[in-house]
């Protein structure tokens, strides 16, 4: 691997961080004794995207043992070790070059088990060792996610959708057959552990969109490879649901369901349902934090759940499913099937940590009492010191971060940028800051508020549904009850304060221009300013009934009172407005109808559509455009001290 001690060095000269050591699908061998990852050096003022290796480590001592780069055009994801551990499976895929190949590392030696035309998911070995899984997307149109850049809408609007179908293929290579029908995208999916079948959340039709419809339903292995495949309901929940997991004795599936706006940010509470089939039932109602991943071990069930400012994992009892926190951490984890890796016996525990101090690491070692891995980034030092804030509002309990630039004088008052999170379902927690507007905004000497109001994770899935219909209403006023809670601690001009956010949190931002004067500045990315208007365009309508209590058509008078747009008189608020071109889920049409109006009332604004970007800003120079961007609009308004 690429050596940090060089951008170490210029760290130390300049006292800005310009480069990470990054850890992805983070996997621990079934013996606990090796761990791979993808890994890959990160600059931060780069207009390259990085590429990876896949790396194995020794998990005593953290000691590279294998480096292995089969493709250089490839992205490297969803490495899996096979039951015994003498082999690995990953994905090298080139979208740019529409193919993907099955990877295994075998004996310390690489071989090709499939060459593909599209795109392919995460592997799964079969329990027995002599089958992998792997989701496939034939010829596909685009990136799997939301988040990624659409298609272009071009032509008939009505085509045929990407599907992604849940394939195997002999471990020692061969051709691929598929398991799940032709008409379902499969989200995600798991072996049934006597090996004979899947279960899986998947959805008919467009897969942007559908997985708030989905059904959890399971593909028999038998009918791999048949020209008419059908699959067996097991329930359709009520909720949006994340990682089904099948009981070691095959009678029960849990899963993690809940009210969740987005696919990726897992969070609810715990649900048990009959293999057999059935009628979901919430295990774990009022439970005062939200589940984030689920694994069945032969020790039981374990799960991770955020409870506050804090990550826990621990071990879900089989009768009353209480949750008993065997660790916990201020902290952001992150591995390749949920949180936390487990060797089948529960013993040994990996996983990626970063919090607001230290940057990414891998730990490894017993559950409760996991160590550093790694230290590639020991020296690459933070630009703040945070504290978790909490406070009351309405009733709720409501947690929160304060992120202070270093250096601060005594006697001095200092501007700040609260920074609302996307979803609504989502929270902010510990991640280290390196690089991008926050970063620069701390280095600059900006204190940057991370609120977690009412429709976050964290309190429990009450405290999640608390915003339904309400939109920018008691979310707000919990988000100004922080800043008030804020000021009483740490010296912030209540005079120069920002409001920045991206999606929901881009929502929010214009809720907030339209709905109060006392921020002086704002910058809304990706965000909605009619929700009517905005249920027409996406491609992601389904997220919206459950919170809007209908759709558009059913229940236009929420959506309609909900809509920025709709108080735009009352905007006075400079604000600076960005958006991907092809962004799916919060489409340009949405900014540039917030910029209209703002520009009819006269507030100063701008407004910039990144092309060929999704939800994600993410081609590297980009980004280096938004950073200076954000940046020079609150320095523009809000002064540095």
């Amino acid at each position: 691997m690429t050596s940090l001690l060089g951008l170490v060095a210029a760290v130390a000269a300049t006292g800005t961080p310009v480069a990470v050591h990054q850890y992805e699908g983070l996997a621990l061998a079934p013996k606990g004794d090796r761990v791979a990852a993808v890994e890959f050096v990160e600059e931060a003022a780069s207009a390259v995207d990085p590429h990876g290796k896949l790396v194995v480590r020794n998990r005593a001592d953290g000691a590279i043992v294998g480096e292995y780069d089969p493709c250089p055009a490839c992205k490297y994801s969803g490495p899996a070790w096979s039951p015994d551990g003498k082999a690995l499976a990953f994905v090298a895929g080139d979208f740019k070059g529409g193919t993907a190949t099955l990877q295994v590392l075998d004996q310390g030696k690489l071989r090709v088990a499939l060459t593909y035309k599209g795109l392919l998911g995460t592997p799964r070995w079969s329990p027995d060792g002599k089958t992998i899984a792997v989701p496939a997307t034939a010829d596909a149109k685009k990136e799997s996610g939301a988040t990624q850049a659409g298609a272009a809408r071009v032509g008939d609007i009505d085509a045929q959708p990407d599907e992604r179908r849940v394939g195997v293929v002999p471990a020692a290579g061969g051709e691929l057959k598929y398991v799940s029908p032709a008409d379902t995208f499969v989200y995600e999916y798991d072996w049934t552990p006597d090996g004979k079948g899947f279960v899986a959340s998947a959805a008919k039709g467009d897969g942007d969109n559908n997985w708030w419809v989905a059904k959890l339903l399971a593909f028999d292995l038998a009918k791999a490879g048949a020209t008419a495949i059908t699959a067996r309901e097991i329930a359709a929940p009520t909720t949006q649901f994340n990682q089904p997991r099948v009981s070691l004795d095959g009678k029960t599936v849990v899963f993690i369901g809940g009210l969740m706006s987005d696919f990726g940010p897992v969070g609810g509470d715990l649900y048990a349902v009959p293999f057999a089939g059935g009628t979901p039932v919430n295990r774990t109602p009022g439970f005062k934090g939200t589940f984030t991943s689920l694994a069945w071990t032969r020790a039981g069930l374990f799960a991770t759940a955020l409870v506050g400012d804090k990550t826990n994992l621990g071990k879900v009892d089989p009768a009353s499913f209480a949750f008993t926190p065997a660790w916990s951490a201020q902290a952001t984890l992150m591995a390749a099937d949920g949180k936390v890796a487990l060797t089948p016996d529960a013993k040994l525990a990996a996983t990626v940590a970063s919090d607001f101090s230290a940057g990414p690491r891998i730990l490894a070692g017993p559950v409760g009492v996991p160590a550093q891995l790694t230290h590639d980034n020991d020296g690459v030092p933070s630009v703040t010191q945070a504290r978790s804030i909490s406070w009351t509002s309405e009733g709720h309990d409501v947690q929160g971060w304060l992120l202070s630039p270093l250096g601060t004088e005594p006697g001095k008052t200092y501007p700040m940028v609260v920074q609302v999170h996307g979803g609504p379902s989502s929270a902010h927690q510990p991640n280290f800051i390196w690089k991008g507007p926050t970063h620069d905004l701390l280095a600059a000497g900006y204190y940057v508020f991370m609120p977690n109001p009412r429709g976050s994770y964290g309190q429990g899935e009450a405290f999640t549904r608390a915003n339904v219909q309400d939109f920018g209403g008691g979310d707000l006023r919990d988000i100004l009850a922080g800043v008030d809670a804020v000021e009483k601690v740490a010296p912030v001009d209540d005079a120069r304060l920002g409001v920045y956010g991206h999606s929901y949190g881009g929502f929010m931002t214009m809720w907030t221009v339209t709905h109060s004067n006392r921020f002086k500045a704002a910058v809304a990315g990706a965000g909605i300013a009619n929700w009517i208007s905005y249920y027409g365009q996406n491609g992601i309508d389904q997220w919206m009934v459950p919170f809007f209590g209908g759709t558009a058509y059913d229940n236009p008078e929420v959506y309609d009172r909900l809509s920025p747009i709709r108080s735009i008189k009352a905007a006075k608020t400079p604000t600076f407005i960005y958006v991907g071109e092809r962004d799916v889920e919060c489409p340009p049409a949405q900014s540039l109808e917030f910029w209209h109006g703002l520009k009819a009332m006269g507030v100063p604004t701008s407004l910039i559509i990144y092309e060929g970007e999704g939800h994600g800003i993410r081609k590297p120079e980009h980004n280096l455009d938004l950073n200076a961007r954000v940046v020079g609009w609150f320095d523009k308004y809000l002064s540095r001290p």
